[in-house]
């Protein structure tokens, strides 16, 4: 693969993967695959959600996140380590960082229909504000069409890695993701916050792959491998997908999971209000991120020691500081 420096990145289409036509297909599995090599993001258009549903859910989140806080507080519960309902401003920080993040936000989870599969009773229950009536219908809804998409995304991957095309399906199948309404609240007197505080530090994202909404508004940038910041902006009819720390374990760094951040705006525009909503696609917590044999060569000798992704994900909550060691 040609190594260039991307300005923007690539815009692709679910609909060709999900065409039948061959010759669509597997364009789109190789510009994804090209894309995942180099910079990590694509915009995808066709990706399931109605413009309908994402102003039902746009109206419910505005709705919860302009209740008073102690309101929103009644919904958060630190022994589950954010895992459901709210988190307050400012507890999420950043690995290697102490300074909190000018964020709230929350969490709904997986709801697992099938009696049979031992995997729920992992899962704590979602927490479902009684304030904003479509709260539940609008979030879940969302879910279940980000979790749909992410299947096909994975199902290109599978195939640009030379694996069966169903390789990911029973590891996502009742998978730990994360459905994430955030609020990168006003900040009213900006000299009030600590100076290095940012809406969202430089990170890399835990898990196999994340479908972001929201990010057509200023400020989500990447980090290119010549170490410049380039902004990422999808227009209103596309999300963005990213590969996580996760995918990028099991590929041995052949796929990589490309640094972020969310900077903050121009002094005279932080008493506005920023929303966005990623979907993090987790698999199940017995899901091995050892490096696919494929993945290691002389050239790209193995990285890590084999993990668990259940294992992945308590290492990292400790160091996001949502969960105590």
């Amino acid at each position: 693969m040609e190594e260039k420096l991307l300005d923007e990145i690539p815009s692709l289409d679910l609909a060709d993967f999900r065409s039948g036509d061959p010759e669509r297909k597997a364009r789109f599995v190789q510009q994804l695959g090209e894309a995942y090599q180099n910079i990590g993001f694509v915009a995808l258009k066709n990706h399931g959600l109605t413009d309908e549903q994402t102003q039902a859910l746009y109206a419910d989140v505005k709705s919860f996140f302009s209740l008073p806080d102690d309101v929103k507080q009644q919904y958060e519960k630190p022994e589950l380590a954010g895992q459901r309902g709210y988190v307050s401003k400012g507890k999420e920080h950043a690995k290697g960082r102490n300074t909190g993040d000018l964020k709230e936000f929350y969490h709904v989870g997986q709801e697992v229909e099938d009696a049979t599969d031992p995997i729920g009773k992992e899962y704590p229950d979602n927490i479902w504000p009684s304030e904003v009536e479509g709260f539940h219908k609008s979030t879940f809804t969302t879910y279940r069409t980000l979790e749909a998409a992410g299947k096909d995304v994975l199902r290109a991957i599978a195939l640009y890695l030379k694996l069966p095309e169903t390789y990911f399906d029973d590891k996502v199948r009742n998978g730990n993701s994360i459905l994430r309404p955030i609020h990168y609240f006003p900040i009213e007197d900006p000299d009030a916050v600590p100076a290095d505080a940012v809406r969202a530090a430089e990170h890399g994202d835990i898990n196999l792959i994340t479908l972001l909404m929201g990010a057509s508004a200023d400020g989500l940038q990447v980090k290119r491998r010549d170490d410049q910041w380039i902004p990422i902006t999808a227009l209103p009819d596309q999300i963005v997908v990213n590969v996580g720390d996760m995918l990028q374990r099991l590929t041995n760094g052949v796929l990589k999971s490309t640094i972020h951040r969310v900077v903050n705006p121009a002094r005279e525009k932080m008493n506005s209000s920023r929303f966005s909503v990623p979907f993090f696609m987790h698999p199940r917590s017995e899901m091995s991120l050892a490096a696919l044999d494929s993945c290691v060569t002389p050239e790209n000798p193995k990285k890590e020691a084999d993990i668990t992704a259940g294992e992945f994900l308590n290492e990292r909550l400790i160091e996001l500081g949502l969960k105590k060691k």
